[in-house]
């Protein structure tokens, strides 16, 4: 679009929690419209996670988060042309992208888990991230490590 700036859609609180970010996570959950079954799947595996970590002291809903926070990169790299060679460009990410990617990236890593079913996988993930371990983890740890070896071409930002 080269006007106008498009409306940002207003997403509803979940029913359990009542919270913004829940309603988003399970939106990216979601496949062919089954948002039920998503939240289904999400409900049991924030109570599968309650279940493997009974010393916790925090709730499942504040793992979750805490996981989330561990798995959300602050830096990326942006292709950028200069001159016919294409560098590697490091730039901050805006809030919401970064919300958004660490929401994929443990879905992601959820899906191509061992496990039974996509509650079971999702739950392990969502330890392993809060225990900084696991394959969104490493994606994260990746994308700063690309930004620190090309700091170099910060001045190409655009």
């Amino acid at each position: 679009m080269r006007k106008a700036k498009p409306k940002k859609r207003q997403v509803l609180p979940d029913p359990v929690f009542g919270d913004v970010k829940v309603t988003k996570f399970v939106n990216h959950l979601m496949y062919d419209g089954k948002k039920n079954t998503a939240f289904e799947i999400f409900y049991t595996a924030l109570e599968s996670v309650k279940a493997k970590m009974p010393n916790e002291e925090k709730s499942a809903l504040e793992i979750w988060k805490a996981a989330l926070d561990n798995i959300t990169p602050q830096v990326e790299v942006k292709s950028r042309r200069v001159g016919g060679a294409t560098f590697q460009v490091p730039t901050e990410i805006r809030p919401d992208r970064k919300e958004s990617i660490s929401m994929k990236n443990l879905i992601i890593f959820a899906r191509k888990r061992g496990g039974k079913t996509m509650s079971d996988k999702l739950s392990a993930e969502i330890i392993d991230a809060f225990n900084n371990q696991g394959g969104a983890f490493k994606r994260k740890e990746d994308m700063h490590r690309m930004a620190e070896a090309n700091r170099a071409f910060a001045h190409f930002r655009f």
